[in-house]
């Protein structure tokens, strides 16, 4: 019997470090008893400073919705395949999370376990199913008729251009400035047709083997006046020795450009963009974060912000981030977004050879 303890006990303390699953175990007094790595990851917590400590304390900062585990599981209730968010630091998770009461010979609880599968991937593979087949629709759609709407314009544009011109050597100063609105429609007119082109397959793509920290380098002036404007200060935390991805050039500046401009806008006036380099040898993964002191994003919004015209700007198209994500997911890689209400992080994901 006492072998059989040693053996049982040795495989639980095998299970817990090596199974890819976050595991807590939890006493009468909810308190944590035990606790995986990969839970540890996960949480952004050091096994040694929670073992025996209680789960309230070591969580004492969540609001009751973003609670991993009710205490009322010391009572029995049974949760199968539950779905929640986490968000570690710049990293968000999804999980889906299991738990239940652990009883000895005479049923009485002596405890809790809670299990929970780490299905970012997942479902971040059945979201980009789902965009890419919005977005190939789209892209259809526009293909056949941007080159409809451009002819036109362009014809609208040069006479109103004329008419400007005579409007001024009038004096027609009131006629002039009604035909300036009218040109600054149409220019968003064109600009709005040629992101509904981007969504269509671009025909004159160049995959070639790119330095991710030379395109960050050749777009960081742009970044900067426009930081300035806002009274933003970007900080760019380099990495020595970042390996080659292939990809386009010019249309990883558009990603790149993109997000950055999307984090500035949002922190209004001051604040801190940090554009860091990363590494991921073990998934062989180049990783771009892009994080601002903004006032984050809603929990509500964040699932929908790569959605085709999905925008909270007064004057977006919706298509910018759609068109990165598309960008991104060509070439093997993917975006992922986290906000804690305090901030937000986009972390770009572009495999290398």
């Amino acid at each position: 019997m006492r072998h059989e303890l040693s053996l049982l006990q040795r495989f639980a303390d095998t299970f817990l470090k090596d199974v890819n699953l976050g595991v807590l175990l939890i006493n009468p007094s909810f308190e944590i008893m035990d606790i995986s790595d990969m839970a540890c990851r996960v949480l952004g917590v050091m096994r040694d400073s929670v073992v025996g400590q209680p789960m309230d304390r070591i969580f004492t900062d969540l609001p009751a919705e973003h609670q991993l585990v009710d205490r009322r599981i010391l009572d029995g209730i049974v949760v199968r395949n539950h779905a929640m968010s986490w968000t570690n630091n710049r990293e968000r998770y999804e999980l889906l999370v299991d738990s239940n009461v652990l009883r000895d010979d005479m049923d009485r609880v002596v405890g809790a376990y809670i299990i929970f599968k780490d299905v970012t991937n997942l479902r971040s593979l059945e979201e980009q199913v789902q965009r890419s087949d919005r977005l190939a629709m789209i892209g259809q759609i526009a293909a056949g008729t941007a080159h409809e709407i451009r002819n036109p314009l362009t014809s609208i544009k040069g006479f109103l251009q004329v008419l400007r011109r005579t409007f001024q050597d009038q004096g027609m100063n009131r006629e002039s400035g009604y035909t300036d609105v009218m040109l600054k429609e149409i220019d968003r007119i064109n600009q709005l047709v040629n992101e509904f082109l981007l969504l269509s397959k671009p025909k004159n793509v160049t995959f070639e083997e790119v330095e991710v920290p030379k395109v960050l380098r050749e777009i960081l002036p742009i970044i900067n006046n426009e930081a300035i404007l806002h009274r933003v200060v970007v900080q760019y935390e380099a990495m020595y020795g970042l390996p080659k991805v292939v990809a386009d050039r010019e249309l990883l500046k558009q990603v790149f450009l993109n997000i950055c401009k999307n984090g500035i806008e949002a922190m209004g006036e001051g604040g801190y963009l940090t554009i860091t380099e990363k590494v991921d040898r073990e998934e062989r993964k180049v990783l771009i974060e892009i994080h601002d002191t903004g006032p984050g994003i809603p929990s509500f919004v964040i699932d929908r912000i790569f959605d085709p015209f999905f925008t909270t700007k007064s004057e977006g198209t919706g298509l910018g981030l759609s068109v990165c994500q598309r960008i991104i997911h060509d070439i093997g890689g993917h975006i992922r977004v986290s906000s804690k209400g305090f901030g937000t992080t986009f972390t770009v994901s572009i495999p290398f050879p």
